[in-house]
């Protein structure tokens, strides 16, 4: 593209379309900084931190944690921008933002380094979908079908559930993305809310109030699990900037942590938490 040409199409160019802020309302600006309520409550982020030996060790796995984290979301916002600005700069129509990371590998790389930046994206994939399968396949295993079935099933009957879960819960995965209109970030937005709302009060408050119960614990959870199902099926989520309505994660975060407090308040403490002070 010459400069001439350039600066033709900078000047045909909407000045708000790279804007951070226009057409931003109070509750979209709400509804996206509590994606963060949503991180207390991922179980394949939670067993990390149960698998900790030592409390020394806290310290040192907060730090791991969050710094990596960091260096994510800069990158990942980092992509966003300035990808969008790329694009828009050089006249390239992008269809799927979703697709702005394989657009610009393709573009600004070379053949081989793109190679290694889609073997990234798909390790990142791999990744995060083998973590939920083994966390989704353990929960069934353990807290279901032993806790509920059959108590006195044995380490290789065990064995042989979790790997059934392992495939059913991939077929159900399957079954949701096959839809050719759903986004990433739309399913992403969802089961993230849901998690958030469902584990991440208990998590909060288990540890940091000791009146917690076991009781309490499982209100919060099935509370906050179908508050953001029936916030999301009614279509009260609005869009994730400056909708009509607030991301599921608010009300089924808040209305989780009134039912753990309201619940165990009420119910006796049977003593399932032992609290370890510092």
């Amino acid at each position: 593209m010459t400069a001439a040409a350039a600066s033709q199409t900078l000047n045909e160019i909407d000045p708000t379309l790279l804007s951070w802020t226009e057409g931003l309302t109070f509750i979209g600006w709400l509804s996206a900084v509590t994606w963060g309520l949503g991180y207390f409550g991922q179980p394949h982020i939670i067993v990390r931190f149960m698998a900790i030996r030592t409390l020394k060790e806290v310290p040192v796995a907060r730090n791991i944690g969050m710094g990596w984290m960091a260096i994510s979301l800069i990158g990942a916002i980092s992509l966003g921008v300035f990808g969008r600005a790329y694009a828009v700069r050089n006249g390239i129509e992008i269809d799927d933002p979703e697709t702005l990371f394989i657009l610009l590998s393709g573009l600004l790389f070379h053949p081989l380094i793109t190679g290694f930046l889609y073997a990234a994206l798909l390790a990142a994939v791999m990744s995060t979908i083998s973590s939920q399968l083994l966390v989704s396949s353990s929960s069934l295993t353990e807290d279901f079908y032993r806790l509920f079935l059959r108590k006195e099933a044995t380490d290789r009957e065990c064995v042989n559930v979790g790997r059934v879960c392992v495939v059913l819960v991939g077929l159900v995965a399957a079954f949701i993305a096959s839809d050719p209109d759903s986004q990433v970030l739309g399913l992403v937005s969802n089961a993230w809310a849901g998690f958030g709302a469902a584990f991440g009060p208990l998590i909060l408050l288990s540890l940091m109030w000791p009146r917690t119960n076991g009781t309490g614990a499982i209100a919060g959870v099935v509370v906050g699990a179908v508050t953001v199902m029936v916030w999301i099926s009614l279509g009260w989520g609005g869009e994730f900037m400056g909708g009509p309505g607030v991301y599921a994660i608010i009300p089924g975060f808040i209305a989780s942590g009134i039912a753990i407090i309201a619940v165990s308040s009420m119910t006796a403490d049977a003593g399932e938490y032992k609290h370890i002070e510092r």
